[in-house]
């Protein structure tokens, strides 16, 4: 049976590769064949990650501390991609953070924070790691947005993040329209609530318990692993003719 999603033999960049999400696709990726690069600002829990990924799948691992909203330390990065691999196939803009509270008490300083590292921090990404895309002639570029970039919410006050993840979104479109020429697809995947390290707590309240209920046919959150199929279809060469589509993974909660 032929493996739709084999990645073997190429190089995936992972943003906000340390915890949560971002390192659940980049072990997804990893299980595939893949050579990974996690990208995060906190070295000691890539290190752990890469080791215990290569033991894991055996397949190579670059961990590499980096800011995403530095340009500076992003060229560095793909400069340490290029000599370690020599190429960048996917690149998983997953980075990213989440100011909340109501609208007419947001700072301005919380806003250009969501803004600079939920959208400025993917453009930079997408930029430079796209450069080496570009002479390839050949990439996938992942952006995680969200489903709070496709509608807006009731539960709690978050426009700085509905905003920026509604950037992806289009930003998503426009560099999809740009870059196909180059054969290049860019995607984004618009997650609803998911259970990470950070979150079950939060999402196992009764609150939210409740919420998930009335909100989500699914009546539940996503799970562990439940991200990572459209993650390998959008990363492999099964998704040749998909670019510039904004995937909802959230149970239905944005179709009601």
């Amino acid at each position: 049976m032929k493996n739709y999603f084999d990645l073997k033999g190429q190089v995936a960049v992972v943003t906000g590769a340390s915890t949560g999400l971002g390192l659940q696709m980049a072990k997804a990726f990893a299980s595939q064949g893949a050579n990974l690069v996690l990208l995060a600002r906190r070295m000691n829990l890539l290190e752990e990650n890469a080791k215990a990924i290569t033991a894991e799948y055996g397949v190579e691992v670059l961990p590499y501390a980096c800011d995403i909203t530095d340009t500076e330390k992003v060229k560095a990065a793909v400069a340490a991609t290029m000599e370690r691999f020599g190429r960048v196939d996917i690149l998983v803009n997953n980075a990213g953070t989440g100011a909340t509270g109501p609208a007419e008490e947001i700072t301005d300083e919380q806003f250009k924070h969501e803004m600079n590292i939920d959208l400025f921090g993917t453009f930079i990404c997408a930029r430079e790691f796209g450069k080496e895309m570009i002479k390839a002639q050949y990439g996938r570029i992942i952006n995680i947005a969200s489903m709070y970039g496709l509608v807006g919410n009731l539960i709690i006050g978050s426009a700085p993040y509905h905003a920026a993840k509604g950037g992806v979104v289009n930003f998503t479109r426009a560099l999809a329209a740009e870059w196909g020429k180059y054969g290049i697809t860019v995607n984004s995947i618009c997650p609803g609530y998911f259970y990470t390290d950070l979150t079950t707590e939060t999402l196992d309240s009764d609150f939210f318990q409740d919420i998930a209920k009335r909100s989500i046919p699914m009546a539940r959150y996503g799970r562990s692993g439940e991200l990572d199929s459209c993650a390998l279809f959008l990363a492999s060469p099964a998704s040749t003719y998909v670019t510039g589509q904004n995937i909802a993974v959230d149970g239905g909660y944005t179709c009601v």
